[in-house]
């Protein structure tokens, strides 16, 4: 009897491993061979074009850059409920298969839509569209369900978003420090215990919880003030991307949780560095495994964020002083943190994008077929992933400036927010462009350090 092709495909993953390995050891290698010093200082000077440029661009055009249009009215209705119930469905469906399914994490469908469909794409379609977790979240539907089911019941109030930047940062932790978050029976006991445990916190305090006190949901819905599109006095309107940020007051929670975008992100491509584990006295060539670094991962993921935001605090402060404004450092911080957002974001594609490539492939095979029966829900068909595009130097060049290309449009939309909001909070444009004068030389660095992380030897 022939084989089917989904048992050719799964029983030869263990063999394809070694290959997936060169082949991205192949495309770092090819990226050290390209001209990125050339690459690099295009970026560099293309941020710093943009900066000089809004130096002498009317304030009264800065207003105008990023005013919305609104499309037609829009009233969702129940189905973001519905959608949110669904979602619940797939998950209890992708955990099952966690526990139930291959013990490979290429073949079974959990870590693929966790790590790939979820941390990756969904990520990044919520910062360049806009608040699609309202529609995917897993626990607003089940909580209307049981308050119908139930009837209302008192809450408790919750203060302040400190409960979910401490979700985010434990999140961070076991994506960056775990020594196997992508093990399927471990992450399905993660996934499980954390859904409950949010489902509970939701009871008690109410839908509240999800925006402040769920890391992922205020991560995300921070993501979602960049998108193009959102609802306002019951119409869709669509802008410039970041233009929620820009025309609108920030909150201490969407200062706060920006940074730590930004902050997580970057120490998760410092992490992947020869240069990092040459720091922490360790041979590139012998790494011992995650296990053998976990303090140490998960105290540089502290003081990364802790630098950050000192940095970010000292850039603020002095353009506080060369502009002469009585605004206090706290305000300032509220109101400019926001726009590292767009770095985050570039960062976030350009750090996933070598691994989306080739794990959305798996991700496709895996939900098409979750427990290996030989299903084929999606009918992909003779489908086989392919990781040739990391094996030539033109189609790695095509790579690496896309991920460059995401860190340099980062950095210039987040110079532009950063200066429309200035606008807005110091009235004219002299003292908008003397407020922004360090942070726009803090964000140049930046230009410079995110773009020297895609070129640096990685393991």
């Amino acid at each position: 009897m022939k084989p089917s092709r989904r048992s050719l495909l799964y029983k030869t993953i263990p063999l394809l491993l070694p290959v997936m390995a060169q082949a991205h050891a192949s495309e770092q290698g090819l990226v050290l061979l390209l001209p990125t010093d050339v690459y690099t200082g295009a970026g560099v000077a293309a941020v710093v074009a943009t900066v000089l440029l809004l130096a002498f661009t009317p304030a009264g055009l800065m207003r105008r850059l990023f005013t919305s249009l609104p499309l037609w009215r829009w009233r969702p209705g129940v189905w973001p409920e519905i959608t949110s119930t669904l979602s619940f469905l797939f998950l209890s469906v992708v955990v099952a298969a966690g526990f139930l399914g291959p013990r490979d994490p290429l073949a079974n469908p959990l870590p693929l839509t966790v790590w790939t469909v979820f941390w990756v794409a969904l990520v990044t379609l919520q910062g360049l569209f806009g608040d699609l977790l309202r529609w995917l979240n897993p626990w607003s539907g089940p909580l209307l369900l049981l308050r119908r089911v139930l009837g209302p019941w008192p809450v408790y109030r919750i203060r302040g978003t400190w409960p979910g930047a401490l979700t985010f940062l434990a999140f961070a932790g076991f994506l960056l420090a775990d020594p196997a978050p992508s093990d399927p029976d471990r992450l399905a006991t993660m996934v499980a215990l954390y859904w409950l445990a949010t489902f509970f916190l939701a009871c008690v305090f109410g839908p509240r919880w999800l925006r402040r006190g769920e890391g992922l949901t205020l991560a995300l819905t921070a993501y979602a003030r960049l998108g193009v599109f959102a609802r306002r006095g019951g119409r869709l309107r669509a802008g410039l991307p970041g233009w929620q940020i820009a025309t609108r007051g920030a909150g201490a929670g969407l200062a706060l949780i920006s940074v730590l975008l930004l902050g997580s992100g970057s120490f998760d491509g410092v992490n992947e560095t020869f240069w990092w584990l040459t720091r922490l006295g360790l041979n590139p060539f012998e790494f011992p495994g995650r296990s053998a670094i976990v303090p140490q991962t998960l105290l540089g993921l502290i003081l990364a964020n802790l630098l950050l935001n000192a940095v970010l605090a000292l850039s603020l402060w002095l353009g506080l002083r060369l502009a002469r404004s009585g605004m206090t450092l706290t305000r300032a911080f509220i109101l400019f943190a926001p726009s590292m957002l767009p770095i985050a974001l570039g960062y976030h594609v350009a750090h996933y994008f070598t691994s989306f490539l080739v794990d959305g492939q798996y991700a496709l095979v895996a939900i098409s077929d979750p427990f290996l029966t030989g299903a084929d829900l999606l009918g992909l068909g003779d489908f086989y992933v392919s990781t040739g595009f990391f094996n030539t130097t033109d189609s790695v060049r095509r790579i690496f400036l896309t991920q460059a290309g995401a860190v340099v449009a980062g950095h210039v939309l987040a110079v532009l927010v950063a200066h429309a909001i200035a606008v807005r909070a110091f009235g004219g444009h002299r003292r908008a462009a003397l407020s922004q004068a360090p942070l726009a030389v803090f964000m140049i660095a930046y230009t410079l350090f995110g773009l020297w992380l895609l070129s640096s030897p990685r393991f």
